[in-house]
């Protein structure tokens, strides 16, 4: 089964960090990101994958052609060309496919133009830029059971701000980032079947988050799944730094592997 990431936004609102590599390959405790995310899957069974790319796309296809080399000593053979690698240390046995799917495409654009790689009735999806302690391999069980389209994983975060109750000017209680449970929002962790292509277009302006949703739910086709673990999207440089304390700390809650 594929799991396809979305790898081509420009991460705007991270531009200390993205202005020279697109937002997966931002980096928590040395690895890129999208590693944190591919290892997460890996370690429940999934390990073929195909990455949508658009912004700085080169700078993802480097990585991973590069990548034995870039985690292991080696020698190489300046006439040849031959590389020997030493002592790897790397087990990852991935499969990844790179696909450009253009630079200015909207998610729901590039999600349809990766359909000729995803060969089973079933794939996954999620964004390159977030993170959780989900287990995948229920939320495919979940789908499968519900027997509908599409599963999106629903998260309720902290809120960023203190939540106050006031009595006329009196403050009765506080709570500093409260959870809240009802606020529950998309976790980007999807599970479709591949009917939903039906429901994309090739268009740049196609947004997976819009129309497609919208109308699949209208259909009665989206079912969600509830996480009420870890779950934090990297959005800004303030949530950079947030989950690099995690790592730095030996304490990062989607470490699963």
């Amino acid at each position: 089964m594929k799991v396809v990431i979305l790898c081509g936004g420009q991460g705007t609102r991270l531009r200390e960090e993205t202005e020279y590599k697109p937002k997966p390959m931002v980096e928590i405790g040395g690895h890129p990101i999208l590693w944190h995310i591919m290892k997460s899957y890996s370690y429940f069974g999934f390990k073929e994958f195909v990455l949508c790319l658009g912004y700085k796309g080169d700078v993802i296809k480097d990585y991973f052609y590069h990548y034995k080399t870039r985690s292991n000593d080696f020698t190489i053979e300046l006439k040849n060309g031959e590389i020997d690698v030493h002592d790897s240390k790397e087990d990852n046995d991935w499969v990844v496919t790179l696909a450009d799917t253009g630079a200015a495409a909207m998610t729901g654009a590039r999600v349809k133009r990766i359909e000729k790689y995803v060969g089973d009735d079933t794939f996954m999806l999620t964004y390159g830029d977030g993170v959780g302690d989900i287990n995948v391999k229920e939320l495919l069980e979940y789908h499968r059971a519900h027997g509908k389209i599409g599963t999106l994983t629903g998260v309720s975060p902290p809120s960023r701000f203190g939540e106050l109750s006031v009595t006329g000017a009196k403050v009765t209680s506080f709570r500093e980032k409260p959870k809240d449970l009802d606020g529950t929002i998309n976790g980007g962790y999807f599970v479709f079947s591949k009917e939903f292509f039906d429901y994309l277009s090739d268009d740049d302006g196609c947004y997976l988050e819009r129309e497609p949703l919208a109308n699949l739910a209208d259909d009665n086709e989206l079912n969600v799944y509830r996480h009420k673990g870890f779950w934090q999207c990297m959005d800004t440089y303030r949530d950079f730094q947030h989950l690099n304390e995690y790592w730095t700390a030996g304490n990062a809650p989607w470490k699963v592997w």
